[in-house]
């Protein structure tokens, strides 16, 4: 490892510690030659499954794009951003847990669904109703209906 700010390559580790959340060790280096000090943090690196749009491309998994959906659906609803880094992490845990190394877009906006269903009922139909590309008043009737019906956590 380099120092940052003068590209030595003599660090000196000064302290180790587990993170707060318990994901990350942080350590405290100082540089040998300028003396600087600056923290570093490790944490695992998961891979995550590449994503088959409908049109049979692949691309990256991108976290902005998933937390995008869930914010636009839940605009203006009463969530509270701790709870939407809940249901992106919840997300996230599922698509790794599945062991699948590509996942298409349904299945992506399927578990979407779910945690927009558990968060706000307003969110779920307004993300159903473009998700599934409603085309008359009879879908949304059946999804809200849907959603009536459901039990609540």
């Amino acid at each position: 490892m380099k120092c940052p700010f003068c590209q030595h390559e003599e660090i000196h580790v000064l302290d180790t510690r587990v993170s707060e959340e318990g994901d990350a060790i942080r350590r405290r280096r100082r540089c040998g030659k300028c003396d600087k000090r600056f923290t570093t943090y490790e944490r695992i690196e998961l891979v995550m499954p590449f994503v088959v749009k409908k049109n049979g491309s692949r691309t990256e998994y991108a976290a902005a794009k998933l937390r995008g959906s869930l914010t636009l659906a839940l605009r203006k609803r009463p969530v509270a951003a701790a709870s939407l880094d809940m249901a992106v992490q919840a997300i996230e845990e599922k698509l790794l847990t599945s062991g699948k190394r590509e996942v298409d877009t349904h299945y992506i906006g399927e578990l979407v669904m779910q945690e927009l269903k558990r968060l706000d009922k307003v969110a779920y139909i307004r993300f159903a109703s473009v998700y599934k590309n409603f085309e008359d008043l009879a879908e949304f009737q059946d999804a809200i209906e849907e959603v009536g019906q459901a039990p609540k956590t």
